[in-house]
């Protein structure tokens, strides 16, 4: 049986090999410099440029990306295309080695995001190059060092009454579609941005994701619709028979990072109605404090032109008061409604089994992990304990 065209180690003299049209080539005996080497040669052999020092983070990036996509589901190619374009946007000449972790970081930094998404986007970069280092592109990771933040937890729960006040604070239908959506049946974020007509049964009142574009891909994904979910979808349907159903006010399908700014911007201004509602104002001095540290030019029609002391005490003000806004209302999400879906129709008396398989998990006693909070609600245990006796 012919060896597989990859290398391996001989124990005689400690060494890496591979086998080349049926050549037996020595790679040497560190194993992470046979490697490269190994990679080198498959590039010569195929006809590519063989990868080198003055490879560019955009090269390394469409290798990175093509080999997601032969290689993983389409969400998740997506999901890289998306972040990691916008660092190739920024540094589109940049070599790879040259990349340090305080340009991943000042780049991220541009963008007013949420914890996760920052991680997300740090994140990415950061898988880009350890896979091009395993692949032999490049000897180092220049920014292994790189400090990723811990994911902020899923632990929002929304009751019907907060949800309704929450949903007077949405002002595009588009959003609000959406939401509604996510409410109503507790899908995953992923499915309702990218279910489209094909995916509709609509006698059964259902969405049907056959099981390669499924988010294990082992089996198919069913969401049951309620009648109002229904009707949204029905009405998506019509004003958009090919492609994503759930799309913004310009016709463009939501992305996961759009979706999650509408969600700051909702949070920000039921943060500010609170402001108002107890008089809760910003300091002086704390506007006064900040000014200094903020950047004082702008960028004008391609001109940089001084920022005025209005303008600087304007920024200031508004920067402080969506920070204060954030501390009086909870980070909304699309997993937040998940997640609330389940944990209403667990308080309601839906069986657990019922309540994994209409959310998709393979494993119920993934209920169990998560939603273990419900072991503190003392009032839905108290009823649970009397239900249990008659």
């Amino acid at each position: 049986m012919a060896r597989p065209r990859k290398p391996w180690f001989r124990k005689s003299n400690r060494c890496w090999y591979v086998e080349i049209e049926g050549r037996q080539v020595r790679l040497g005996r560190d194993k992470t410099e046979a490697l490269r080497r190994y990679h080198e040669l498959m590039a010569r052999k195929l006809g590519e440029p063989a990868p080198g020092p003055d490879m560019t983070f955009v090269e390394m990036a469409d290798r990175f990306l093509e080999w997601v996509k032969k290689n993983r589901s389409l969400e998740t190619y997506l999901w890289y295309q998306d972040r990691i374009e916008r660092f190739c946007r920024k540094y589109p000449t940049i070599v790879a080695a040259d990349v340090r972790p305080y340009m991943v970081e000042e780049w991220v930094g541009e963008y007013e995001i949420a914890v996760t998404t920052r991680r997300n986007y740090l994140r990415s970069v950061k898988r880009c190059f350890s896979w091009a280092k395993k692949q032999g592109y490049i000897e180092r990771n220049p920014i292994e060092d790189l400090e990723v933040p811990r994911a902020e937890e899923r632990d929002v729960c929304i009751s019907e009454e907060e949800f309704a006040r929450m949903m007077t604070f949405v002002r595009l239908p588009e959003l609000s579609d959406l939401i509604q959506v996510s409410w109503e049946t507790g899908c995953r974020p992923q499915e309702s941005l990218r279910v489209e007509a094909r995916h509709v049964d609509v006698v059964n009142q259902r969405w049907v994701f056959h099981k390669s574009e499924a988010k294990m891909e082992r089996i198919a994904r069913v969401v049951y619709l309620t009648d109002t979910a229904l009707d949204i979808t029905r009405r998506l349907m019509l004003a958009h028979p090919t492609g994503p159903l759930f799309r913004n006010s310009n016709g463009v399908p939501w992305s996961t990072d759009a979706v999650n700014s509408q969600f700051d911007a909702l949070r920000h201004r039921m943060g500010k109605a609170v402001m108002e509602r107890e008089g809760i104002e910003i300091p002086t001095e704390a506007i006064t404090a900040l000014i200094p540290s903020l950047r004082p030019s702008k960028r004008v029609q391609g001109v940089e032109t001084e920022k005025t002391d209005a303008e600087l005490r304007s920024e200031a003000k508004r920067k402080l008061t969506f920070q204060e806004a954030k501390k009086l209302v909870p980070r909304y999400s699309l997993y937040a409604l998940r997640h609330s879906w389940a944990t209403n129709a667990l308080k309601r008396g839906v069986d657990s089994m019922t309540v994994a398989i209409l959310m998709g998990h393979e494993d119920p006693s993934m209920l169990a992990r998560v939603y273990q909070h419900l072991s503190q609600d003392p009032q839905h245990l108290l009823n649970q304990a009397r239900k249990a006796v008659g």
